[in-house]
C-alpha cells in the first residue's frame, strides 16, 4: 500500500468517524437537544425579567402565546390583529391560522384559553392606550400582533422572533431554554393534567401522534399521576 492509499484509507476513517459521531449526538440523542420545558419556576423568573425590559407588554402577551396556545414561534410572529380580536372589540376564543402562517402550509385551528385572552386584550390596551379595543376595529387589523420597534406593521419573523427569545431567556438566566419552550411546555403541562395524545395532537398541529410525544416531557409529576391510576 502506498502513501496515496494510506492518506485514503486515513481520510475515509475520519469521515466515517465524523458521520458516526453526528449520528449518535443529532440522531439517537436527538432528544438531548429539545427545548428545556419550562417549570412555574422559570415561567415567572422570565416573566419577571421581561417586566423590567422595553416593551415589556408585547414580550409577555408573545411568551404566554406560545406557553398557552402552544403556538410554534413562527406562528406567533405570523399573528395579526385581525387573527385575535373581534368585530365586537373582544378578544376571539378560537382562530384559524392560514396556510401562509403554519409550519407545512396547512392551516390549523388555534385555542386561546381565558387566561390569554385576558393577557392578549390587556396587551392591546397598553399597545394602543384606550380601554375599549372596538376602537381598534376601525382601523388596519392587517398589522402585526407583535410589533418590532423598526416594523410596527409587518413585525417578527419567524426567525427574528426566535433570536428575540433566545436572548430573553438567556439574560434570564434560564439555561437551555428556546423560542420552542413554550410549546412544550403547553404539550407536557396539558399531559400531567391527563389530556389524552389525540386531543394534544390537535392543539399542538401535529399530522402524526408520535411527533406530539416527542414533545411530551417525562417528568415525576407525569409518573406519580400514572401511578396513583392504579
Amino acid at each position: 500500500m502506498n502513501n496515496s492509499d494510506i492518506n485514503s484509507v486515513a481520510q475515509n476513517n475520519q469521515r466515517n468517524y465524523a458521520k458516526r459521531l453526528a449520528d449518535y449526538w443529532f440522531g439517537r440523542n436527538k432528544t438531548m437537544w429539545q427545548a428545556k420545558t419550562l417549570t412555574d419556576k422559570d415561567l415567572k423568573k422570565v416573566l419577571a425579567y421581561i417586566s423590567t425590559r422595553k416593551h415589556a407588554a408585547r414580550d409577555r402577551a408573545m411568551l404566554l402565546t406560545t406557553v398557552m396556545a402552544g403556538t410554534r414561534i413562527g406562528e406567533a410572529a405570523a399573528l395579526r390583529i385581525k387573527d385575535v380580536l373581534a368585530a365586537d372589540g373582544t378578544i376571539k376564543e378560537q382562530l384559524t391560522l392560514g396556510v401562509e402562517q403554519t409550519k407545512g402550509n396547512e392551516a390549523r385551528v388555534l385555542m386561546l384559553p381565558s387566561k390569554l385572552r385576558d393577557e392578549l386584550r390587556k396587551y392591546l390596551i397598553a399597545r394602543f392606550g384606550i380601554n375599549d379595543l372596538i376602537a381598534v376595529t376601525y382601523t388596519d387589523m392587517d398589522i402585526a400582533l407583535f410589533y418590532t420597534q423598526k416594523e410596527h406593521g409587518r413585525g417578527f419573523t419567524g426567525n427574528t422572533a426566535a433570536q428575540h427569545f433566545h436572548t430573553i431567556y438567556k439574560e434570564a438566566g434560564i439555561s437551555g431554554a428556546s423560542s420552542h419552550s413554550g410549546r412544550r411546555t403547553f404539550i407536557t403541562n396539558l399531559a400531567n393534567k391527563g389530556v389524552g395524545a389525540r386531543v394534544l395532537m390537535a392543539l399542538a398541529g401535529h399530522k402524526n401522534l408520535g411527533t406530539t410525544q416527542k414533545y411530551i416531557d417525562c417528568n415525576e409529576a407525569i409518573m406519580r399521576a400514572a401511578v396513583e391510576l392504579i
